[in-house]
């Protein structure tokens, strides 16, 4: 088979033949979503040859991350309306600005989401679609573990996203902190949020903000972090393995 003369044609032929797209999406897609597309596919692959577990949980590069959502299923009609994101290592902030986008969820905005997060129909019909929002966000994660508090709904959502943008499911390693807190405390009866923040003093901000929530979320692992170490806790493996246990 030639390779195609159109300029547009030929840039999704090489990343088709570098195994970025198959040619029938390829068929289907702009050049600028194949081209995301091909470099979603591509982190995922490296993401897959990537050790992660013996890192050491005082110098280990995250990304702790939170979503909003228009809903709680992904695969009923429920779509993502915003991404929030900070980088930490170890136990403090990175450098790197924090990351925050409003994604266009091509549907209304239910109102009592509105009431929960503030976003509202003219600010989502304004922002970025799906593909380029989630483009960004894991060019801003890179290979680095993500962290997030009862990761189930924001690993659901990403899942989704990711399968529906460019067919590949989520490689990177995630940490919770809901889990790391029934780890640590077994007795206690509320692991929400918002409950394990005032057990630990950390000041509330802005709630159902997907950045604030990152980042109340991040100050809640510098904290789960000390304690972590105490228990002679090192690697990013050795947590995995006891929160396992639990």
């Amino acid at each position: 088979m030639k390779e195609p003369k159109d300029s547009n044609m030929g840039r999704m032929w090489h990343l088709y033949k570098m195994g970025g797209i198959t040619p029938a999406i390829a068929s289907m897609l702009g050049s600028s979503n194949a081209q995301q597309m091909a470099f979603i596919r591509s982190m995922s692959r490296d993401q897959r040859k990537e050790s992660s577990l013996e890192m050491q949980l005082s110098d280990m590069e995250a990304v702790v991350f939170d979503l909003e959502t228009t809903g709680f299923n992904p695969y009923n009609g429920d779509e993502i309306l915003s991404i929030g994101g900070v980088i930490i290592r170890g136990g403090d902030f990175g450098e790197a600005e924090p990351f925050y986008r409003l994604v266009n969820p091509k549907r209304k905005v239910p109102r009592h989401i509105t009431e929960l997060t503030g976003i509202t129909n003219e600010m989502a019909e304004d922002a970025p679609d799906l593909m380029q929002s989630l483009h960004d966000f894991m060019d801003f994660v890179g290979k680095r573990v993500l962290i997030a508090h009862g990761s189930g709904h924001d690993k659901q959502f990403l899942n989704a996203a990711l399968w529906r943008t460019s067919k590949i499911n989520l490689t990177h390693r995630v940490v919770d902190t809901m889990m790391i807190a029934k780890w640590l405390e077994p007795k206690a009866i509320h692991y929400g949020l918002d409950e394990v923040l005032e057990r630990y003093g950390i000041e509330i901000t802005e709630r159902h903000h997907a950045l604030h929530d990152s980042m109340m979320t991040a100050k809640l692992y510098f904290r789960f972090l000390k304690l972590i170490m105490d228990r002679q806790v090192t690697t990013l493996g050795e947590l995995y393995a006891y929160l396992s246990r639990h």
